[in-house]
């Protein structure tokens, strides 16, 4: 009798949901590594698959091993095929222990391998293109837990005057009146391992257009499971949903443990059809691609 192959290894998740695209590898307590190309952004590093490499920023949410266990892996590897020194991004109260990590690596390695490690505190921002800013926030989890918001810094001419020629604009601002107002518009919040709490519920989180959260636990017999570890529940996400402004809501990090179908028919027993059009699951490989082959026909349509 021959020996079974070898299981197969998780192959990457894929959504389009324009402008962006978010890709990535999220199986809870094996690996957690996702990317969203458009913004040259990665959120964690549980694996490295190759389409992480180019992610000028690299995001920790926090320090369990499914989450950063690729992290010095990542580092030398942007500098193996010569795309530059990488750039970390963490919560302050974990930076001491990502040196100590990528040290270690350099005393086993017996080289060094370079990295730059951006430590912020809860509610700075930084800027990681034009315009565009990362602002970090704690989460309740069992270990010091970061979420991320992706904010756009807009400018907008002030209401009073709107439909005023050119001419006269130019004629207010050179007398230093201000003709425009800051708008700062939350694009993107990525929340990683969390329990629910006060810090979903921030104007920033609820406003985001996409949301893109954990979610472990879809058996109704795992509530108190998802509490001992500070998990969600999918009964936490039928709560949460009614207060979210987001056009699109991606969980992620669901238990192997799930099948996507099953997830999938849990969604649809605890959600309004309309909040179930706007909720995916990453890693729901066989829907996932189904709507991207409508949309491809679509967009083919449209050209027509």
């Amino acid at each position: 009798m021959l020996p079974k192959p070898p299981p197969r290894e998780a192959s990457s998740g894929f959504l389009c949901l324009p402008p962006y695209r978010i890709q990535g590898i999220s199986i809870a307590g094996e690996q957690v590594a996702i990317q969203i190309p458009e913004l040259d952004l990665g959120f964690d590093i549980g694996c490295c698959p190759r389409a992480a490499l180019p992610s000028r920023h690299l995001v920790i949410s926090h320090g369990h091993m499914d989450h950063v266990g690729s992290l010095a892996y990542f580092c030398s590897q942007r500098r193996f095929q010569g795309m530059g020194t990488a750039t970390l991004v963490c919560d302050e109260r974990i930076a001491p222990d990502i040196h100590a990590m990528m040290e270690g690596f350099s005393r086993l390695e017996r080289q060094k391998t370079p990295y730059e490690l951006l430590a912020l505190k809860a509610g700075q921002q930084l800027e990681i293109k034009n315009n565009l800013y990362l602002k970090g926030f704690e989460v309740e989890h069992t270990a010091p837990s970061f979420g991320y918001t992706i904010i756009e810094r807009r400018t907008k001419l002030r209401e009073h005057l709107v439909g005023l020629p050119q001419e006269k604009l130019r004629e207010l601002k050179s007398r230093g009146e201000e003709i425009t107002r800051e708008l700062w518009i939350p694009l993107m919040t990525y929340i990683a391992d969390t329990e629910p709490g006060a810090h979903l519920l921030t104007p920033e989180v609820r406003e985001s257009k996409i949301i893109i959260c954990e979610c472990t636990f879809f058996d109704a017999e795992h509530k108190d499971r998802a509490r001992i570890g500070k998990h969600m529940h999918v009964q936490d996400i039928a709560e949460w949903i009614g207060v979210l402004q987001c056009e699109q809501l991606v969980l992620h990090h669901v238990s192997r443990r799930t099948h996507m179908g099953v997830a999938r028919e849990r969604l649809d027993e605890l959600l309004s059809a309309e909040q179930t059009a706007r909720v995916h699951l990453l890693m729901d490989h066989r829907t996932n691609r189904a709507r991207y082959e409508r949309q491809l026909e679509d967009a083919e349509r449209g050209t027509r």
